[in-house]
Parts: C-alpha cells; structure tokens; sequence
C-alpha cells in the first residue's frame, strides 16, 4: 500500500481500535496490522504524540508473560478527535469514489 496512504489513515485507525477496548502496544501493532502493514517503529510514536496531545491516558497493568504493560484508554478529547476524523475520512472517501467514478465514465 502507498505509504502517503498508511500515514493519513494511520492515526484514524489507532483511534477506533483503542475505542473498541484499551490495549497495549504490541497489542495495537498486531490489531493494526490486520488492516494495514506497520511496525513498532511506526506504532510507538504515534501512541507518544496521541498521549502528549491527551487523547490517550495510560495505565500499567500486570503481566503473566512478563514486566507490566502501558495500556492506552481514550480519553474524552480522544473519543472526540477520532468521530472528527471519521467525519472528515468518510467525507474524503465520498468526494474521491465520487471522482474515480466520474473518471471512468470519461473512457
């Protein structure tokens, strides 16, 4: 997939997986991996930035398999900045499938 792609939906994506349930994140890696192909390299940042920005707040919780893990929880600035970009994806996904299609008819 276009990386120019992956880097705009990105953060839209992480948005709605941490609203389906708190996780941690290798959790959220693997989660949104299943969607589009991204690392930990790529994943940790953003979850540092979402959290400076208070849309993420953390907690530690025990693990069997090892040291405690940092979840992430939505916060309600969170919750309101991902049905902002919701409204804005589908608003984009409309207007481009509305000119791909106008596009078609032209050849």
């Amino acid at each position: 997939m276009n990386t120019q792609f992956k880097k705009g939906v990105l953060e839209l994506i992480v948005l709605l997986s941490v609203n389906k349930k708190d996780m941690y994140g290798y959790e959220l890696v693997n989660e949104v991996s299943k969607v589009i192909d991204v690392n930990e390299g790529t994943i940790y940042p953003l979850l540092k930035r979402l959290t400076n920005e208070h849309y993420f707040e953390t907690y530690l919780e025990e693990s069997k398999e090892g040291p405690p893990r940092k979840y992430y929880r939505l916060t309600k600035s969170g919750r309101e900045q991902k049905q902002l970009l919701l409204k804005e994806w589908n608003t984009f996904h409309e207007q481009v499938n509305a000119f791909i299609k106008e596009s078609d008819c032209n050849e």
